[in-house]
């Protein structure tokens, strides 16, 4: 213990990534226990898979086009944004399981590049920086606060949704938001656990936690 102590003490990419931990971890929790409940993991794993599309398209461009500025993580935000949009849409509309993959075809594409982008697979928590880092404390911020205005009706849509549209609520949009957040969250777990583990992290202890607790929050 205090030789982990002297190391996140000492070296930053000990304390980027017991930080980056402690982050995943919020963002988990939150919106995990939402996944659970709304049984919706099958469309996580369809927005994770999309992920790596975007992380390849990134990194085509960034090399390509010489846009240093663009990161495989801005990447991967957009594809899960997109592929929470049409997955839920195609979800309400169609009222079929959808899952959706989206294979990474511009990493092949791309000439020359020096990024093991394979390594978003598995993840690697000891390579965050501190860019990244602040990328995941925005992401959480976000995450954090919107179920916090919306926490009531995110319950709703959860448990009762034909009672909730009865009194009002937009169903159909907030199913929406909550799937942008579950590709959020998607977006923070890539750097720690990859994208292979996604699912379990995200699921696992929000349906533990279930046996101990009869109340969402």
């Amino acid at each position: 213990m205090s030789d982990f102590i002297y190391a996140v003490l000492h070296h930053s990419f000990m304390f980027n990534a017991l930080l980056t931990g402690v982050l995943a971890s919020v963002a988990c929790g939150v919106v995990g226990t939402y996944v659970v409940s709304r049984r919706i993991t099958y469309i996580a794993g369809g927005i994770a898979h999309s992920v790596l599309g975007g992380l390849g398209f990134a990194r085509y461009l960034a090399t390509v086009y010489d846009w240093s500025w663009l990161s495989p993580l801005h990447g991967a935000i957009v594809a899960a944004l997109l592929a929470s949009i049409v997955i839920g849409w195609v979800s309400l509309k169609a009222r079929e399981r959808e899952d959706t993959v989206i294979g990474a075809i511009f990493i092949s594409m791309t000439p020359g590049y020096n990024v093991d982008l394979m390594t978003y697979l598995f993840g690697n928590i000891l390579l965050v920086t501190g860019h990244d880092l602040m990328l995941i404390a925005i992401l959480d911020g976000v995450i954090v606060l919107t179920v916090a205005l919306f926490y009531n009706k995110f319950l709703a849509v959860c448990f009762d949704e034909e009672f909730a549209r009865i009194r009002g609520i937009n169903t159909e949009f907030f199913y929406l938001l909550l799937l942008g957040l579950t590709g959020l969250t998607v977006v923070i777990l890539v750097d720690v656990v990859g994208i292979v583990m996604v699912i379990a992290l995200l699921t696992l202890p929000a349906a533990i936690a279930g046996h101990f607790t009869r109340t969402l929050w």
